[in-house]
């Protein structure tokens, strides 16, 4: 028999939404601020509407929802999830005031994707929005990465025990400190540290090609926060086309590619653990997968006969391969070249790298090396069970900060989370199929929204369906959160709808 929750499970659950909102309202003064330094006051009128909304909405669950009771696991999932999608609702609001939004669904679809640290877009007419509303975007992705659960543990929920479980729920699995709300601040500090000096090399490179100071240095801010969050945002339609800079995308490259690592694994090495780097399984799988599907662009390249000298093939291939494997979005060629140009070969070879995705407890998405890395030693140790004597006893184990011994539960686990991912590549796939796209082009870009990559090959515009438009959200939310949560959600939902109230104990 199914349960219906508790009025104050519920009430717990509203709570702790609603100081997940308020996060998002502090978020939203930093592009306030930036839109009346700018003289911007459509703009400053705009976030001014959201910031009130948050307010209004965290105080009426503060005062409606506050019970003296922690979080439970069941409650930090739904928390997690439902939050995300309330932080994607309220977020929205200045990006369809601005006028930029064919639709407030088109405006929620690019928040779930700054969120989710997609970058995918349907945003009209980028090249002259404000400046406000490009340091929302942008910050939307390097606060996404970081995880909005993360910047509300930092700043709003105390240290209690409900606070890991919230963290958790967001697709994040290990702590770099005992303490939960040290590990958010932890976070955040790697990410601030990066920020100052990933920008100023941006900057240099920027003012090389010849961009006004002023200038340069916001462009270096989002192109950081893009490039860092695994997002893949830029302040211009073009993306890292419109700078024809070679610097420029060299200096991107190596943030993205630093960015796509696990969080534990920086700690690891800011605290003097340099030998991780070459002993953890997830740089292992990844060196190998960027091998592979460098081979397939090769071939791919060879065989369509483009980008045929070093230049080009780093600029327009390799770069986006990297791009896509680290499931950033940061292009160097127009979307409809994925098909055009690269051809069969090495565009599938795009699709399984950006299928794969980055490190697991990083801003990025997809399967996560750490899994493939599982997968692997597990598929090695059947191999070797079959090879040995029925008497030998073989065990598998991989290095992921510390030695971890592979058991049953946890090659379970990482399958389950696999096959999730598979599932909704392949109806994305299927739906873009089914409204007459090629295949090759609805499943790269349905399989670039599941992973939170963020490239499209030409699908994803203000005109498609709107079916579509929904579904590539559930996949941002649903990819971003490994899916535990979500379904978490539905099951609250559900029980909701048809459980039954507890009995009441006869006296």
């Amino acid at each position: 028999m199914i349960l219906r929750p508790a009025r104050e499970d519920a009430k717990l659950i509203g709570w702790g939404i609603g100081r997940v909102i308020l996060g998002i309202g502090l978020i939203m003064t930093v592009p306030l601020v930036v839109a009346l330094l700018s003289t911007e006051w459509d703009t400053v009128l705009d976030f001014l509407v959201g910031i009130l909304a948050c307010v209004a909405f965290w105080l009426f669950m503060e005062i409606t929802c506050h019970v003296k009771k922690d979080l439970t696991w069941f409650h930090g999932l739904i928390v997690a999830s439902g939050g995300w999608l309330a932080a994607m609702l309220f977020g929205a609001i200045p990006h369809f005031m601005s006028g930029h939004f064919k639709a407030y669904l088109d405006a929620c679809f690019d928040l779930m994707s700054g969120y989710t640290t997609s970058g995918l877009i349907l945003i009209q007419d980028l090249d002259h929005a404000s400046h406000g509303l490009n340091m929302w975007r942008h910050l939307l992705t390097y606060a996404g990465g970081q995880g909005i659960i993360v910047i509300a543990l930092t700043f709003l929920f105390a240290g209690t025990a409900g606070a890991f479980k919230i963290y958790v729920s967001e697709g994040k699995e290990e702590k770099l400190l005992p303490n939960v709300i040290n590990t958010a601040r932890a976070i955040w500090m790697i990410s601030l540290t990066y920020l100052v000096v990933g920008s100023f090399f941006i900057w240099i490179a920027l003012l090389k090609e010849g961009m006004p100071v002023a200038r340069g240095g916001l462009h270096s801010i989002w192109l950081f926060m893009g490039a860092w969050s695994t997002g893949g945002f830029a302040p211009q339609s073009l993306n890292l086309l419109y700078y024809h800079s070679f610097w420029v995308e060299v200096v991107t490259l190596v943030i993205f590619v630093i960015g796509s690592f696990n969080f534990v694994l920086h700690y690891a090495v800011w605290t003097g653990n340099r030998r991780e780097i070459y002993r953890n399984v997830e740089i292992h799988s990844f060196v190998t997968t960027i091998l592979l599907g460098t081979v397939m662009l090769t071939i791919g390249f060879a065989k369509m006969g483009v980008y045929s000298n070093f230049g080009e093939f780093f600029r327009k291939g390799f770069y986006n391969l990297a791009s896509g494997h680290t499931t950033t979005g940061n292009s160097t060629v127009f979307s409809t070249s994925f098909f055009s140009e690269f051809g069969f070969i090495a565009m599938w070879a795009v699709i399984l790298v950006m299928a794969i995705g980055a490190s697991a407890c990083s801003t990025g998405g997809g399967f996560k090396g750490l899994r493939m890395g599982v997968v692997f030693k597990f598929i090695r140790g059947e191999i070797r069970r079959l090879a040995s004597p029925e008497s030998a006893v073989v065990s598998e184990k991989i290095h992921h900060v510390n030695d971890v011994w592979l058991d049953d539960a946890l090659v379970k686990g990482v399958m389950f989370v696999i096959i999730c991912y598979v599932v909704i590549y392949a109806l994305g796939g299927i739906i873009g199929v089914m409204y007459g796209y090629n295949p090759s082009v609805a499943f790269f870009d349905a399989v670039s929204a599941g992973s939170n990559t963020g490239l499209s090959a030409g699908l994803t515009s203000p005109l498609m369906p709107s079916l579509m438009k929904v579904y590539y959200i559930f996949e941002m939310w649903a990819g971003r959160l490994e899916f535990i949560s979500v379904i978490a959600l539905f099951s609250f939902g559900g029980a909701m709808l048809r459980g039954r109230g507890a009995r009441r104990k006869k006296r």
